[in-house]
């Protein structure tokens, strides 16, 4: 990846309590990812692929065609923004890959997303 090429990616999880049943190993989160085109030239997202690892080591990989049935086209300044979700079957996991981009120019690249913890709110006794 050049300077040309710099996408940044954030992400924000959230625990959804209304759509969790822990007692059927069942925690449902949902993220929202912030990508920013921090090069000097356009470029489209084209594919994703995640890696959502719960704290059991149990690991499931995630493919497809954009984001949200959306192929982003990001302009250098520019972000673009969404939520999804990920259901795992421990309180604790981690979230982590990459996203294809199509630049104007050049050949394809990857940017990455940075891992992150999905966990639920601790409660103190």
């Amino acid at each position: 990846m050049t300077e040309k090429n710099k996408i940044l990616v954030e992400a924000k999880p959230y625990f959804i309590s209304e759509q969790s049943a822990p007692e059927k190993d069942r925690y449902v989160f949902a993220y929202t990812i912030t990508i920013r085109n921090e090069g000097s030239i356009p470029a489209q997202l084209i594919n994703r692929h995640w890696l959502i690892t719960d704290s059991n080591g149990k690991i499931q990989e995630v493919r497809g065609d954009g984001v949200i049935g959306e192929q982003p086209y990001i302009k250098p300044g520019e972000t673009f923004c969404y939520t999804s979700g990920a259901v795992i079957e421990t309180p604790v996991g981690t979230m982590q890959g990459i996203y294809t981009m199509h630049p104007d120019e050049g050949d394809n690249f990857n940017a990455t997303i940075p891992q992150f913890t999905l966990s639920i709110p601790r409660t103190l006794h």
